[in-house]
């Protein structure tokens, strides 16, 4: 054979042999952006999820009312600054180490339930120990107009309030309600993160659906219903817990005998029209945002020629 006869070696990047290269994992804090764009949008309804909880309030309408009446519309936005501090040390944790989890998991696109319930749970009570601290400072900004002057912390901002949870109760004050705090981020973890990938894989199978934005609403909106049933009985008792000030006061088992002798059996879902409200809209807009982040990303590595919804 003459060396013209002799096979051409491919051009580099056109052979049908050539793996392709594998796709560069997402940042680790796009979750933690997607999370507090969503919470900014919704703080109204979390504001009003958690005065209810904490305060004596017979309902969701009423609570809006009180908080318009004493404080005004800007009222609605009290304690903006200790939701982003939380979403960005909370949520940005949590989708870390939900991803983290799946990849020592060995859970992929298809992973079976278990799998994807296994990786929330332990991403969940990773981010709600770190995320405990801005947990409480939340409630507490959220929940203060709620109580009587005489009671009331009178934070000026996030950052004041942990300043002064530091000086006025030590550095413990920290880990106040952390049992209930970790219980519900490993239910909210295993009943979001998980239900999303699930459902939007389930819906993925099928004719009817593509990824695009109409599946991630679906699947979102599917989550977000979980998510607020399981979640119902921890986040009442978060809320409870963190607002106690009295010595003797603010143990789980203290919050429970007394709500259950005050309210009966029920105070467990207590606000779960408020929290349903609140979080389905939020779970909504955490993916839907979420998955246009990652289309940006796409587009900005060239792996995608526009971003799509």
């Amino acid at each position: 054979m003459s060396k013209a006869s002799l096979p051409l070696p491919p051009a580099s990047g056109t052979s049908s042999n050539v793996k392709p290269t594998k796709k560069a994992p997402y940042p680790f804090w796009l979750g933690g952006v997607a999370a507090t764009i969503a919470a900014s949008i919704t703080h109204p309804l979390d504001l009003t999820k958690v005065r209810l909880q904490a305060s004596g309030d017979s309902g969701m309408i009423e609570s809006l009312r009180k908080t318009i009446r004493t404080a005004g519309v800007r009222g609605l936005f009290d304690g903006i600054s200790g939701t982003w501090m939380r979403q960005m040390s909370y949520s940005m944790c949590r989708f870390w180490a939900y991803d983290e989890s799946k990849k020592l998991l060995g859970a992929g696109s298809n992973a079976p339930m278990w799998k994807l319930l296994c990786a929330g749970s332990m991403a969940g009570g990773i981010a709600g120990f770190v995320g405990n601290p801005a947990e409480i400072v939340m409630v507490r900004l959220q929940g203060d107009f709620a109580k009587p002057p005489e009671k009331r912390f009178n934070y000026k901002n996030c950052f004041d309030a942990l300043f002064r949870m530091v000086r006025d109760e030590g550095i413990s004050s920290f880990s106040r309600g952390v049992g209930p705090n970790v219980l519900r981020a490993v239910l909210m973890n295993a009943s979001q993160l998980a239900t999303y990938d699930f459902f939007k894989a389930e819906m993925l199978k099928t004719k009817y659906f593509e990824d695009n934005i109409i599946c991630h609403f679906g699947a979102s909106f599917a989550a977000g219903t979980v998510a607020t049933t399981v979640c119902s009985p921890a986040d009442v008792l978060k809320s409870r817990v963190m607002n106690a000030s009295g010595p003797g006061s603010s143990s789980t088992l203290a919050v429970i005998r007394t709500s259950l002798k005050n309210e009966g059996p029920m105070f467990m879902f207590k606000g779960w029209m408020p929290a349903f409200t609140r979080l389905q809209p939020t779970t909504i807009l955490i993916f839907l945002t979420l998955e246009q982040l990652k289309n940006i990303v796409d587009w900005t590595r060239g792996t995608t020629k526009t971003p799509e919804l």
